[in-house]
């Protein structure tokens, strides 16, 4: 049994984590999840009490169908993704090793549930969530820029910060955060996206699992974030990905 009086997370004591874990459903939007995402991935950071959830929300998981465990899925990813950890502690990939195979596992029965054909942004999540428990590095964390439709990255050259936008507002670099105005009048520079056939490695295999999944609008996005910006600044041409790696690795 955990000793959660011996642990903390975001507001001290981790006291209070076993009462939300037992009292939580799997509808997502019962308010129960957003106190232990307020816990135990508070913007991003997580705590000693954060791993030692794992085990129950790896159990969650199992118990509920696959079109249910998408919340306990999702923070469970998030937290094995983050990179602001408690100092010293050990690498989750390590100390739940078996945790993350089962995980891996659930998500992969979760990510063919028909449903998530109209529900891009959980397919997002959900996918997300399974790089992070395979150990992919950056990407468990940031693929959620997809839903975003966007990326704040650096260019290589001048660093100037670029505006990555692909999605209802277009398909392009700017030096402007509020390129979503109708009044901007900052340069707004197309970005290149890499031909399918082009893709290899990570972006060939998301790619390819986006369209076999029925996710033609994600797939077509991952061309972009795999593909090359020209900075709004200087004119430099740059790798999407790499950049995103870059500031984020």
């Amino acid at each position: 049994m955990t000793d959660w009086s011996r642990l903390h997370h975001a507001y001290g004591t981790a006291e209070d984590i076993s009462g939300l874990l037992d009292a939580v459903g799997s509808d997502a939007e019962d308010p129960g999840w957003d106190d232990l995402w307020s816990r135990l991935c508070h913007q991003g950071t997580v705590y000693p009490a954060s791993y030692a959830a794992l085990p129950a929300l790896t159990g969650m998981a199992r118990r509920w169908s696959a079109a249910d465990r998408r919340a306990p899925l999702s923070l469970a990813g998030s937290i094995v993704a983050s990179t602001d950890r408690p100092h010293g502690h050990e690498d989750p990939q390590v100390a739940y090793a078996s945790q993350m195979s089962d995980l891996a596992q659930l998500t992969e029965e979760a990510l063919r549930d028909p449903g998530l054909a109209d529900d891009p942004t959980n397919y997002v999540d959900l996918l997300g969530a399974l790089l992070s428990f395979e150990g992919v590095e950056i990407w468990g964390e940031q693929l959620g820029g997809l839903n975003d439709e966007e990326y704040e990255v650096p260019c290589p050259s001048c660093s100037a910060e670029n505006f990555i936008a692909f999605g209802e507002y277009g398909f392009f670099s700017t030096t402007d955060s509020m390129y979503m105005k109708a009044s901007t009048t900052a340069r707004q520079v197309p970005l290149r996206p890499q031909a399918p056939a082009a893709l290899a490695g990570l972006a060939q295999r998301l790619h390819s699992r986006a369209l076999a999944d029925s996710q033609p609008d994600i797939a077509r996005k991952l061309t972009y974030v795999f593909g090359d910006a020209l900075c709004a600044e200087c004119d430099a041409v740059f790798s999407v990905a790499e950049a995103i790696a870059s500031r984020w690795g």
